[in-house]
């Protein structure tokens, strides 16, 4: 053997260089693989995205999927409306109107404060619950206490019979504005 094999490339080489990740402005166009590793999504994700309008994508002259530059900072701005209750059908619609240069900033706004009534409207439901919860706690520590341990105390018919019962009604209708919200469908 006349040359010496060098495992470690060193620091000028692509194993160590990771600045084509840091440095999203300096891609002029995003590869599937390279834009979803960089938004920590997947692909699939990627092309759901587009499927839905919210993310543009083209084709290389191979046929690769690629995206723009500002395919990145678009991805983070649907990732965090989508944390805090928007849609993708709503996102595509305000996002189709702002890519025309109109400007959606109050249906945005609307949007947002419908988010934030269904909200209240959870946490309202969800301190019923509480209530209730606590309530049918008492009253089942009192059955106990009332109650041989090897007999039963009746605590789920107890819960059955209440009168208000809230049980129900707060965690169907959170459950269910939840998941309208989430999946932008009327129940």
């Amino acid at each position: 053997m006349t040359g010496k094999i060098t495992l470690d490339p060193g620091v000028d080489s692509s194993v160590y260089n990771s600045a084509q990740y840091d440095d999203a402005r300096n891609q002029s166009v995003w590869r599937i693989g390279d834009l979803a590793a960089a938004c920590g999504v997947s692909r699939d994700t990627l092309r759901h995205y587009q499927r839905k309008g919210v993310l543009k994508a083209g084709r290389s002259a191979n046929g690769y999927r690629t995206y723009p530059a500002d395919a990145l900072a678009r991805v983070k701005l649907v990732r965090r409306a989508l944390a805090i209750g928007f849609t993708l059908d709503e996102l595509s619609t305000v996002l189709k109107v702002r890519d025309h240069g109109g400007a959606p900033c109050r249906r945005v706004r609307q949007l947002a404060a419908e988010k934030l009534a269904a909200v209240e409207s959870q946490l309202s439901d969800l301190f019923a619950l509480r209530d209730e919860l606590r309530s049918s706690l008492k009253d089942w520590d009192r059955r106990l206490a009332q109650t041989d341990p090897a007999a039963p105390a009746g605590l789920l018919e107890a819960m059955a019979s209440s009168k208000t019962n809230l049980v129900n009604k707060p965690l169907r209708s959170a459950l269910a504005k939840r998941n309208q919200s989430r999946i932008g469908v009327k129940l």
